[in-house]
């Protein structure tokens, strides 16, 4: 296999310049340090920047400004960002909100990537990406400085530049296994790991700025990241010749590992999707973990578990419907007049709401359901639509069959797009019969949609996890005209799920915190003590609609359950809500940490009933009522985007796929 190439940045005229910038800012932060008796012995901010901005959603007037830092603690580098106290913000984003989105203290040691983001018009902004594949919200920067602070990073830990991604830097990354594995052992400094200063970083600051006071009181000292880090190091101290024996031990089975990792790199490619460094991260997170953690043999007692205040069980046998045998040829019948129009609308969704669809009407059925069709539409007037809608789709298609070979020498963002597709489509499904086997036609069919997606849609372009959403849909339409469409209609409403500020997702996320804090409030506590406000342990769920944690049958159905808006246009959120609370039990009694949560949520996958789960959620939806649309702010997906013109400008980065 090919081995990724590795620039480093001091091969980069931007960074040259900006090593300037970074000293200078270590300067300024130095001199600062040194007037000011707030930050302790040995902790040494050598990076600070105001109006660094958080959009949690699609509101402008909910942006969340704050300050963010890089604070050096004996030879580790850690970044914060705490929101300005006291700003003036819609009533839907209260204090409590704002501080979710507190990022306390995250070591470098955890960072696998920081992505530059610069469009062409809007404020630069950068993602940083955890070694478990999740990323915290976009680092918006309204008066500039993301050189700046990345040249700051670069002085104190290896940054490089991948060759995949021009804006993509690497964060301590050796992809020459011989490189890593030597890396890895840091002998010259095994002794220095061990001594760690016994004094947590701390902040005590407070600054007034014109959008309101802010505080930095509890940065550092109030986070469980950076006490955690430090316990386990301070762990270590007792016993200097024990701790480096231990230490090289350690090392050296890490050496064994990366060994292991580099024989499979030159016999096997690793299929690598948009998920696979989400849970291959989580999962060796929590080997890492679990490894370092001090034995003692004191009998652990149970934690008792708060009860659920609303009695799930209870709750859905008082609420929720028992689920019916799917809509049928005969029954659809009485739901069509003669001429083949939806009699009443609201009457059939809640039915299939209630039962889904037999798979043999599913391509006539989600034709209307996903916006295709229309309900209103005769036998005759679909059929002249999808007629109308092949040639379109043909017109489209051939704007990418006619690339010449000359041509895409010197179309890099076809060539990528088009490279990413046929990486994908051939690891997507292929258990299932329907694209299973060699030279399997459907697999082209597949390709061309997403191709010419692609080219429909210019500047979302393709994504990893689109291929997810358009499998069951080829698979029902078994057309690739219809299958094209039926998936524009899809990605109306999904398609800021994809978004490379990730907007989409991050309102989502921010809607099920509050829906678990309105509906399951000891839960949402345990989450907070656990930093787990974030909800990304429901990224996956939300982002492919919950397709890699069931059957294909089982996909189909719950999406077209999904589709029909019958109680709530975001039914997905109370169906995380459902999952989550149903597994309560044993998420609080046995104590999750971020990580241990994160596989067992992975692990979920192939071991959730449907039919239980979407009682529970029709339960839950009832009973929040008015108080739960209430936590969704509006233009959240899968609902239609907003055009009052409240949106953020989404505009993608053109240097970037």
């Amino acid at each position: 296999m090919q081995e990724t190439e590795i620039h480093d940045l001091s091969d980069d005229a931007d960074y040259a310049a900006s090593q300037q910038q970074g000293s200078a800012s270590m300067m300024r932060c130095e001199s600062g340090k040194r007037s000011s008796s707030n930050e302790p012995e040995g902790a040494e901010v050598v990076y600070m920047k105001d109006n660094v901005t958080i959009h949690p959603t699609q509101f402008a007037s909910e942006r969340i400004s704050g300050r963010l830092k890089l604070i050096k603690q004996s030879s580790s580098l850690f970044m914060t960002w705490i929101p300005y106290k006291g700003q003036s913000t819609n009533a839907r984003l209260s204090e409590k909100d704002m501080n979710l989105y507190t990022i306390r203290a995250v070591p470098f040691a955890d960072v696998r990537s920081i992505r530059r983001h610069t469009p062409a018009f809007g404020w630069q902004y950068i993602i940083v990406v955890l070694s478990s594949g999740l990323a915290f919200p976009p680092l918006y920067f309204y008066n500039g400085g993301v050189r700046e602070f990345l040249a700051t990073v670069k002085q104190h830990v290896v940054l490089l530049r991948s060759a995949e991604h021009a804006n993509v830097f690497l964060v301590n990354d050796f992809q020459n296994p011989l490189q890593r594995t030597l890396s890895s052992l840091e002998l010259p400094r095994a002794v220095s790991l061990s001594i760690v200063p016994s004094t947590p970083v701390s902040g005590g600051e407070s600054a007034s700025q014109e959008n309101g006071e802010r505080t930095d009181v509890d940065v550092l000292d109030g986070s469980p990241s950076i006490r955690q880090f430090y316990r386990r190091e301070r762990q270590k101290v007792h016993d200097p010749a024990r701790d480096i024996s231990m230490q090289l031990l350690e090392k050296f089975s890490l050496v064994t590992k990366f060994a292991r990792e580099a024989t499979s790199q030159l016999f096997w490619e690793t299929p690598s999707n948009a998920f696979s460094l989400f849970e291959r991260g989580s999962s060796n997170l929590s080997t890492i973990d679990s490894s370092q953690k001090p034995r003692d043999d004191v009998l652990e007692l149970p934690v008792p578990v708060p009860p659920d205040p609303l009695e799930l069980d209870k709750l859905s046998l008082a609420w929720g419907k028992p689920r019916q045998p799917p809509l049928g040829l005969e029954e659809w019948a009485t739901f069509l007049d003669s001429e083949g129009r939806v009699v009443d609308s609201k009457a059939l969704r809640k039915r299939i709401f209630y039962g889904g669809v037999e798979h043999k009407l599913r391509k006539e059925v989600w034709e209307i359901l996903l916006g295709y069709q229309s309900y209103e539409s005769t036998y005759a007037e679909k059929e002249y639509q999808r007629s109308n809608r092949k040639t379109e789709y043909e017109i489209i298609k051939n704007q990418w069959q006619s690339i010449s070979p000359e041509q895409e020498k010197r179309f890099t963002k076809f060539r990528e797009r088009k490279g990413l597709i046929e990486k994908d489509v051939v690891r997507t499904d292929r258990s299932i019969s329907f694209y299973g086997g060699d030279g399997n036609a459907n697999l082209s069919f597949l390709h061309n949609v997403l191709l010419t997606y692609s080219f429909y849609n210019f500047d979302l372009g393709y994504c990893q996890g689109m291929s997810d959403l358009l499998s069951p849909i080829l698979f029902v339409m078994e057309d690739e005209s219809e299958s094209f469409w039926c998936f524009v209609a899809l990605m109306e409403r999904l398609g800021p799920n994809f978004n490379r500020d990730q907007n989409g997702m991050h309102s989502q996320l921010f809607a099920l915190s509050k829906l678990v804090e309105l509906l399951d409030a000891p839960l949402h506590n345990y989450f907070k003590q656990k930093d787990c406000l974030n909800y990304f342990i429901c990224f996956r769920w939300i982002l492919l609609q919950f397709k890699r944690e069931l059957e294909y049958d089982q996909t189909m159905r719950l999406w077209e359950v999904l589709w029909t808006h019958h109680l709530s246009e975001h039914l997905h959120l109370y169906v995380c809500v459902a999952l989550l609370k149903r597994y309560r039990g044993k998420i609080i009694g046995e104590q999750m940490e971020f990580d241990t949560l994160l596989k067992f949520i992975n692990e979920l996958s192939g071991h959730i009933d449907i039919d239980v789960t979407l009682r529970d959620a029709e339960a839950l939806c009832l009973c929040a009522g008015e108080n739960g649309s209430a936590c969704i702010p509006p233009g959240t997906p899968p609902s239609l985007p907003r055009e009052d013109g409240f949106l953020f400008n989404s505009e993608l980065d053109d240097t970037v796929l």
